[in-house]
């Protein structure tokens, strides 16, 4: 007996020790090959690390480059607009104030917005500082003039915050600020600094913006933000780049530089259409610094991993292993169903864990600003999305959404809402006869014509699409919107828009009224359905009238009913 309790007790003890041996072995076979390769790859990407950072840096130049076209782009059309909103109104101070409340929210880079008249003297501004700053000797302000066309700057210090600031100008014809009025626009460099920072992330790649004379614009880390407006600090640094510009003849290229921090490879590009350079370094001793550090870290990690195996092939693998795993399942799990709050903060794992979690974290991170920077992108595209680019106006979108607004806001408190349709006589002959470009061209003045309309009623003008307007009444009834039709098509008729194929010979408008308080019809499609069968019947007569319709409700559907 003896004998036999010491064997089946040996037996157990060496079926113990071979799960643990298999175990440990397990463990070295996946955890060790899969260590050694990721020191391989730091290794080779400590290699790469510097080649990487060199295309980053053409990157970082084109990309700028771009950015700064898309928004000369918008601000050109900014000014288009604000230059039409300034010129539809019949006083200086009623442009003025038209102007200040047009300054669009969702452009932040742009400062201001600002009238020069005859004199060269700021007379209007979105900016009150910088009404009577006289720019009559300013470079961009006499180009603009001389050119009468839209005009960009070269990056100018502004006399009125004396901040980096690059210009944009268009001459106003026929403005009430004179006969060589000029409207400007002052671009804030900000964007210029933020574009950088977010291209520069990477350990040791910083970058400036440069003028001439090697005044600081922008700069890409906020350590160095309190250097802009300043002289480089680097001045030998300005003076190589134009060494090599002159004996290279390029307005781009790269060079080894060594300063005090160390050596540092320069990457420098004219930005377009400017006299300033962006330059871009590279710290060599930064940027492979932490890549060392982490091949020091993997060798660490792979001694202690091995420790740990030898040392998990004698734990329970239920508390090291799977319960492990399974919270990060959990957590994977977590994220993928949209729960983007921080998952690290909440759990408790093993050290060699960690790291994932911590990458989870970064991943949510990650996820939850994107999805900000996403909502604010689709809003400033709907903000853009609904202005009709040849006439200025609202389009449909803008003003199906302003209808219903002002829909739900009578329906709170029982006032009537008037809604007139427009379409403009005959167009399709006006364009075959005159082509696109005169029928764009009538398109905006019968809508400058509304516009003016709209901002002494306290309307809402819109361009429903091709040669129809419309124009919201808010508060008003259906004999007082009858009377603004009739303004808007005496206006129109009093613009005296040669067309020879029309029965009046000048382009007119036909023009159908609805009027209704939001009790008497079930939705806004009534109301717009009911102005568009007016405008039927009176293009039916003859055209070049105003028709009113009435609205009448049955038990069972509204009924549409000219008039």
């Amino acid at each position: 007996m003896p004998n036999t309790s010491f064997v089946r007790d040996t037996s157990k003890i060496k079926t113990l020790v071979g799960i643990r041996a298999r175990l440990i072995l397990l463990a070295l076979i996946l955890v060790v090959p899969m260590m050694f390769d990721r020191v391989r790859l730091l290794e080779e990407s400590r290699q790469q690390q510097i080649k990487i950072a060199s295309n980053e840096l053409t990157e970082l130049a084109r990309h700028t480059a771009d950015a700064q076209r898309e928004i000369i782009l918008t601000v050109q059309a900014v000014l288009k607009s604000s230059a039409f909103i300034y010129g539809s109104a019949r006083t200086p101070e009623r442009a003025c104030e038209m102007l200040r409340a047009s300054m669009r929210s969702d452009l932040p880079w742009i400062r201001s917005i600002s009238v020069v008249d005859d004199s060269g003297t700021i007379s209007c501004s979105t900016s009150d500082r910088v009404v009577g700053i006289n720019l009559a000797d300013r470079e961009y302000v006499i180009r603009a003039r001389n050119a009468k066309n839209f005009i960009v700057s070269d990056y100018i210090f502004s006399r009125a915050a004396n901040l980096p600031t690059l210009m944009t100008a268009l001459p106003i014809s026929n403005s009430l600020a004179g006969a060589h009025a000029v409207m400007i626009a002052a671009i804030d460099l900000k964007w210029i600094s933020e574009l950088m920072s977010r291209r520069t992330q990477r350990q040791g790649l910083s970058a400036l913006l440069v003028d001439t004379n090697g005044t600081v614009l922008a700069a890409s880390r906020l350590e160095d933000e309190q250097m802009i407006g300043k002289p480089l600090l680097e001045q030998k640094l300005l003076t190589a780049v134009t060494n090599h510009e002159d004996s290279n003849a390029t307005d781009s290229g790269s060079l080894l530089f060594h300063s005090e921090e160390g050596k540092k490879e320069i990457t420098f590009a004219r930005v377009d259409g400017t006299r300033a350079r962006m330059i871009v370094s590279i710290n060599e001793s930064e940027m492979l610094g932490s890549i060392d550090r982490s091949i020091h870290t993997a060798y660490m990690q792979l001694g202690l991993l091995v420790l740990f195996a030898l040392l998990g092939g004698w734990l329970a693998g239920e508390r090291l292993i799977i319960r492990p795993i399974s919270i990060i399942t959990n957590l994977a799990d977590r994220v993928g169903q949209g729960d983007l709050s921080s998952p690290e903060s909440d759990i408790r794992l093993p050290p060699e864990f960690q790291p994932l979690a911590t990458a989870f974290g970064r991943m949510a991170t990650q996820l939850r600003e994107r999805e900000r920077e996403l909502v604010a992108t689709n809003d400033r595209l709907r903000v853009m999305a609904s202005v009709d680019m040849i006439s200025g106006l609202a389009n449909r979108r803008g003003l199906q959404s302003r209808l219903e607004f002002e829909w739900k806001k009578a329906e709170q408190t029982g006032g009537p809402v008037s809604l007139v349709m427009i379409d403009v006589d005959h167009f399709k002959l006006f364009n075959d006869t005159y082509g696109h470009l005169e029928g764009d061209k009538c398109l905006r003045q019968v809508g400058e014509a509304l516009a003016a309309i709209a901002g002494e009623v306290a309307g809402f003008a819109a361009r429903y699409g091709g040669e129809e307007f419309c124009l919201l009444l808010p508060r008003t009834d259906g004999i007082a919107a009858m009377e603004i039709g009739e303004r808007v098509r005496a206006a129109v008729e009093a613009l005296n828009v040669p067309h020879s194929t029309s029965t009046f010979q000048r382009v007119t408008v036909s023009a159908g009224m609805a009027a209704v308080a939001p009790g008497q019809a079930s939705s806004v499609q009534d109301l717009i359905e009911a102005a568009d069968a007016a405008l039927y019947v009176a293009k039916h007569r003859g055209r070049n009238n105003v028709v009113a319709h009435a609205l009448i409700r049955s038990d069972e559907k509204p009924l549409s009913l000219a008039s």
